[in-house]
């Protein structure tokens, strides 16, 4: 687990149900986790941290390892209100938001909704600002921005792929930050905020 920015802490794991590596990240002062797998390291990476209170799901399908931080930590965990239906089978409460809820201290939801109806992005103040995005803009291997493979856009791609840049616009303008979380994808520590909106404004 890395500390990326002053508070804000990174890691990754093999998700096995999709065979992939996946991106996790916690906001220690908002006491905040974001699509949690759990840490190489175990639960011992937080030790020294303050103790997680809130798991952010920004989509429904990232429950990950969310039950073991609720068990060890009591954790709530909160997911777009439209997800809500599909985390009914969860072995957790899981509470719904809005998008413009602050859903703990400094983080607030944005609405991104184009690849599902509860797909969401969280900004968080917390040193330049931060957004965690989730599946609807990958980081590839290059490190060059992307959009998931066709087969993952629904009947018409290019329109989800315009519907999914014009989110991304519309929130680089309303939000300040610089640090970009991808849930599939490498993290950038600064610049996020210019990569998003120039590979937005690319596919618009």
């Amino acid at each position: 687990m890395d500390e990326i920015v002053p508070g804000l802490h990174h890691w990754t794991a093999l998700r096995e149900t999709i065979g992939e590596t996946v991106h996790s990240a916690y906001f220690a002062e908002a006491r905040t986790l974001v699509d949690p797998m759990l840490p190489p390291e175990g639960l011992g990476a937080f030790t020294g941290l303050p103790k997680p209170e809130v798991i952010v799901l920004t989509s429904r399908h990232h429950r990950r390892h969310s039950n073991r931080f609720v068990d060890a930590y009591g954790c709530s965990v909160v997911a777009h209100e439209r997800g809500l239906n599909d985390l009914r089978d969860s072995p957790f409460v899981v509470r719904g938001f809005k998008p413009g809820d602050e859903v703990a201290p400094g983080a607030t939801v944005e609405e991104v909704g184009v690849l599902c109806p509860d797909e969401s992005a969280l900004h968080v103040a917390v040193g330049p600002g931060a957004l965690a995005v989730a599946d609807g803009v990958i980081r590839r291997a290059d490190g060059e921005l992307g959009f998931v493979p066709d087969q993952l856009l629904g009947d018409d791609p290019a329109a989800v792929r315009r519907g999914l840049a014009e989110a991304y616009l519309r929130i680089c303008d309303a939000r300040e930050f610089d640090v970009l979380l991808l849930a599939h994808g490498a993290p950038y520590a600064s610049g996020g905020r210019e990569a998003l909106r120039a590979f937005a404004a690319a596919n618009a």
